[in-house]
């Protein structure tokens, strides 16, 4: 059975609602998949988004947030029976699917300050190019580097998801200051870009890495081309531009 959210204000049910699509989000305006039409809540306030048995809840930017289980929160890995408070409205979300993922797996994010782990690739011709105005970090955490541009020691050495023919994937900066700085996709859950701004999640499935859409206007764009709401499946020497920064998805080895 999917996941589902079930609409309630003051003790009374209102709606369920199926989570059937990669992101669906939660607002005011009538363009969202679960409309809550109150003053309290933003025009676009909140995105779920739904991988194989999991979920994810991502705050928009909305001007009077939202709480799990009466914490405030802007991300929130959805366990069952938690419930999203958004003004007066509660969203409880159920799933009785068991999963392998974990909180820890969402909130590694990665960062692109200070050095990479071993040394980085040849840069290709014609690739590398350096923006004028320089960037900020990508995201605000990682599982290789802490948010001085240090190393961190990791908790316990785990392999780096494989790919064709047991290659490791790679996520390689292209443009900008941090430009040929690379990431071994090791987790089932990897975020890139800047909150606030744009934002995707990279996820490892059994036949291979998926990009989804998590926040922001705009989506992110794959060859040029702009993603839709669905996950898509990443190929080897894909080319993803968000948040200003294109990278390079590959398989190394």
């Amino acid at each position: 059975m999917a996941a589902k959210l079930i609409l309630s204000m003051n003790g009374a049910v209102l709606k369920e609602y199926p989570l059937n699509k990669e992101r669906m989000t939660i607002g005011r305006k009538a363009h969202n998949d679960i409309v809550i039409d109150n003053l309290a809540v933003s025009g676009e306030h909140a995105a779920v988004v739904t991988i194989m048995h999991d979920s994810f809840l991502e705050d928009l930017d909305s001007t009077n947030g939202l709480e799990v289980n009466g914490v405030p929160t802007k991300k929130h890995f959805l366990q069952n029976n938690d419930v999203i408070e958004i003004g007066k409205h509660k969203l409880k979300y159920i799933n009785d699917q068991i999963t392998q993922t974990t909180s820890a797996d969402f909130e590694r994010t990665m960062v692109m300050r200070g050095s990479p782990v071993g040394k980085p690739p040849a840069a290709k011709a014609g690739t590398m190019k350096t923006q004028a105005s320089g960037v900020e970090e990508l995201v605000e955490k990682t599982g290789s580097f802490d948010a001085s541009g240090s190393a961190a020691k990791p908790a316990a050495v785990k392999p780096a998801a494989q790919g064709e023919a047991g290659k490791a994937a790679v996520v390689q900066i292209l443009t900008g200051a941090n430009a040929g700085k690379e990431l071994e996709l090791v987790k089932n859950l990897t975020t890139l870009g800047k909150p606030g701004l744009q934002v995707a999640v990279l996820t490892r499935r059994p036949n291979g890495f998926f990009i989804t859409h998590v926040e922001g206007a705009k989506f992110p764009l794959v060859n040029g081309k702009e993603l839709t709401n669905q996950a898509y499946q990443l190929k080897d020497h894909d080319v993803i531009e968000l948040a200003g920064i294109k990278m390079e998805f590959y398989f190394k080895g």
